[in-house]
This record gives C-alpha cells, structure tokens and sequence, in this order.
C-alpha cells in the first residue's frame, strides 16, 4: 500500500501517514516527492522565536508554506525567493500575499510580496493542485479539494475529454469516506485507489492526479521597456481605442501588445494609472507586463491569453460545446476578478464579454480596466455614437456617474453574453432604443437556456438603483453556492 501512495498519490503521503500515527521526518535531509520533483523542504513546522511572534493580523491559517519554484522579485515590494524556501504568511490579497521568510528554526530572513500560486502548504492537504482542463491533463486526471462551502466538505474534481464533473465526497458520522452510498472507505486514498480499479459513475476510472504547471512570467527588472525589445506579429484584435497583437519579447517570449491611438495622452496622468495597475494583482485580472512610453503611439504588454476574447471563444466553436456548469463558473471568475477591483476602488467603465480574455483551461481574465477613464470617457463625451449604450448603466449615460454599481450592471449584461454564447444583448433594439427602453423599466426577458437563479442575478444586477444592486463579492458567492448546489446531480448538462 505504501508503494502505491508514493507512486500514485504522493501529495497524500502526509495525510496517510497522520493516520497511521506515524512521525514526519525532519531536519536538512527530508525532501517531499511531488509528482517527481524534489521540493526539499523540511516537513516540520518551525516555531518563530520570542522576537518574531505574530502580531495582529489574519490568524485563519497558521501553516508554513514552501516554494514550489524560484521567484524573482520586479518591484521593492515584491520579495526574491528560492526553490524550498520556507513562508510564513501574515495577510492575504487576490494572488499575492504578505509573507514572511524564515529558516526550519523560525527565524525571520526577509518581509515582502510573494506570489500565492509559487508556493505550497509545507504539509500537504488532501488536495491535488492545479488545473483540470490544461494541456498537460488527459481524460481522467483528477483532484480533490475542500470546497467553499463548509457544508460540502471535499469534492472530487475528474477530467473527461471535453469537461469536468464533480463529485461529492460525503465523510459519514463515522469518519467513513464515501461517493456512492454503497462503497464506504476509512481514508480519502483508499477511496482513490478504489476507483482507480473500478469505475466511477459517468466518469470511468481514475488516471492521474492532476499536474500544476509552473506559472509563467516575464523576468523584467523594470516596468517601461524600450520599443526595439519588442516584435509585433499577428494581429489580434481592433477597436476604436487600440490594437491588438501577438508579440514577443526579446524574440523568445510571448506577449500581448496593445497600441493605443490616442497619440494626445498626457504622458505624467498615463504614468500615473500605469503605477496604479502595478498594484493590481489578481489570478482573474490580466497581468500587466511592461509599457513603452518613449513615443506615441504608447505600448501596454500584458500576458498573451491563448484562446482569445470570452466573445470570440463563446462564438467559436469550443464555446458553443461548454455545459452550463462552465458557462456560469466563468462568469464567476469575472465576477471574482472584479470583486478585487471593485475592494480597490478601481471601476472598469467598459465591462463586456470582449473585455474578457480565456487562458488554458477556460481561465477568465478581466482586462482592460484601470486605463478606461484616461483613454476611452473623452471619446464618450465628444463622439456620443460610440458609447456602448447596451453594456453601460443608465446613470452612466445620462449623467456620466461611473461607479462600481454601474459595472455591476454591465456584469449582468455579460452573463447574458454567456449563458447565450455570445448573443447580441437586446437583439430587438437598435443602439438608439436601448437607452429609451431601458429607462422605461425594460428588462431582457431570460434566454432559453438560463437557469432560474442566473437569471435573479441579472435581473438584481439591473437594478434602476444602484445602491440596490448586489456587490461583486455577493454575486461571486451567489454565482459559487449556485454551482456547488447543481453540480452534483447534472442538473446542469
């Protein structure tokens, strides 16, 4: 049995060994084997001494982390760090945390931020890390984490060819494990290993445990790069404010390159807003790379988003595949993405489906906020035809009022995008009616597809008032519970 731990789930051993009563090894010599790499770092959770105690703050989780991989810092803030360093964490914001890194005795070598997804609990959870519906997973591959809710417990997460279904790890009055209530188990291994030899219902039998790529970033040491850096090749996208390419950087890493054609940017507020997105971290908001401020036109470059817009991937064919489940948990990683936005007073001002960019694995990435009000509003106010009238508030369009509430709105007009596939918002309205419709008490009626409580929340997001529309931290929660509650039995397919 042991044998089989270490070969097919070797992120369990930690646990299989609390059950078994047995010790973790420590000290210089002890080394974790995850997946076949070799994290060395020490399984004992050191003590911080008399001068390093822990001051007021978040105490939700008192684990020591390790890095899973070498990080190097790109601003003061930011904190250098070795594969196997040791992570004591002191607050928690998006992706990126205030830690703390000591030796295996505790002692503080360093304060800075840290990039959540480097880093791994130094005593593993039953969880397997990572991302189901990357390349490197096959039909299958399979994790198990504990779900937001409290009641739910553990979920066991399986990759098909085209989706993921979910299960519902029940623990019994007895501390018995169990999927079906038939097959009880002592251990969450023993419950992998069971359905590793028999099949699951509607999912078949158990492969791999899930494998967590490493995440990728540019090695700047600086924010504003030269143009010659940079190489331009396809062309991505157009729009009346930018354009977009595919680019390299140094001719080896791949970019997004946004131009702007406003060639009448203030270079200082431009710089300003450029220092504001910096500090806007987010595992749902598109990371900002570098500018290139020398000459008009301005460069952004932000990381490259392989399947494209949300709108062009709803409208292809992969989108048109997507069960409802997926539909409505992408709208939950916008929602997640703007929750963060909306707790730093950034207000986006042009949310929408071809703002949203999809990564591997159907990962949702907010982009274009934060530069909205420099470079889109003197459009808005002097050329009123390219306001987008079916995306944006009411009190936006009558009074220029620009809020979080009023991206709510917009928020509700994008899950329709989703849920339809990317439909056209009001198809029986012309651009000039929208506004006339709408100020009226005109609502979009729920699409044929829309589950009951989806539709709720667009109908709160459209809310005349906007001090009565929920929050983005309410919708993500609304947005998760509903998927924990229907996922289970496929009600959603």
């Amino acid at each position: 049995m042991d044998e089989c731990i270490h070969r097919c789930c070797p992120c369990l051993v930690t646990l299989w060994n609390r059950i078994r009563g047995e010790k973790p090894h420590d000290g210089p010599g002890s080394h974790r084997d995850s997946g076949g790499s070799d994290t060395s770092a020490p399984r004992v959770i050191p003590t911080p001494d008399k001068t390093t105690q822990r001051s007021s703050r978040d105490t939700s989780s008192e684990a020591i982390y390790v890095a899973m991989w070498p990080f190097e810092a790109r601003s003061e803030d930011e904190m250098s760090f070795d594969k196997g360093d040791l992570f004591d964490v002191l607050s928690r914001n998006g992706d990126w945390w205030k830690a703390r890194r000591i030796d295996k005795n505790g002692r503080v070598l360093g304060t800075g931020i840290v990039p959540s997804n480097y880093l791994e609990r130094a005593e593993t959870e039953p969880n397997f890390c990572g991302h189901l519906m990357s390349s490197e997973n096959q039909s299958g591959a399979f994790l198990i984490r504990q779900s937001d809710r409290e009641s739910v417990g553990y979920v066991l997460s399986v990759r098909s060819d085209t989706r993921v279904k979910h299960f519902k790890v029940i623990k019994d009055n007895s501390n018995q494990f169990h999927i079906e209530p038939s097959t009880h188990f002592p251990t969450l291994i023993d419950l992998v290993e069971h359905y590793k030899n028999y099949n699951l219902t509607n999912a078949g039998l158990l492969g791999k445990p899930c494998k967590r790529p490493k995440p990728t970033e540019m090695d700047l040491k600086e924010w504003e790069l030269p143009k010659s850096e940079f190489t331009l090749e396809e062309e991505l996208g157009s729009g009346y404010f930018s354009d977009v390419y595919k680019g390299r950087w140094k001719s080896h890493i791949s970019v997004a390159i946004k131009i702007i054609k406003n060639s009448e940017l203030n270079h200082q507020e431009f710089i300003r807003e450029v220092e504001i997105l910096k500090r806007l971290r987010h595992r749902h908001l598109i990371s900002l790379f570098a500018v290139c401020t020398e000459s008009p036109p301005y460069y952004i470059v932000t990381e490259l988003m392989e399947k494209g817009s949300l709108l062009e991937f709803l409208r292809g064919p992969e989108g048109q595949h997507q069960d409802t489940v997926t539909l409505v948990d992408m709208g939950a990683q916008v929602a997640d993405g703007m929750s963060y936005l909306e707790e730093n007073n950034c207000i986006h001002r042009d949310l929408a489906a071809r703002n949203v960019l999809v990564g591997e694995g159907h990962i949702c990435k907010v982009a274009d906020f934060g530069l909205g009000r420099l470079i889109k509003e003197p459009f808005y106010v002097s050329e009123e035809k390219k306001i987008p009238y079916k995306w944006t508030a009411p009190e936006a369009i009558s009074h220029g009022k620009f809020s979080s509430k009023s991206d709510v709105w917009s928020f509700g007009v994008l899950l329709y995008e989703i849920i339809t596939c990317g439909g056209n918002p009001y198809p029986a309205l012309s651009i000039q009616e929208v506004f006339e419709e709408v100020s009226r008490g005109y609502r979009m009626p729920r699409p044929s597809k829309c589950p009951e409580f989806l539709y709720k929340i667009m109908m709160d997001c459209w809310n005349a008032e906007p001090a009565s529309r929920p929050t983005f931290r309410s919708i993500k929660q609304s947005l998760d519970n509903s998927i924990t509650c229907y996922e289970w039995d496929d009600k959603m397919n």
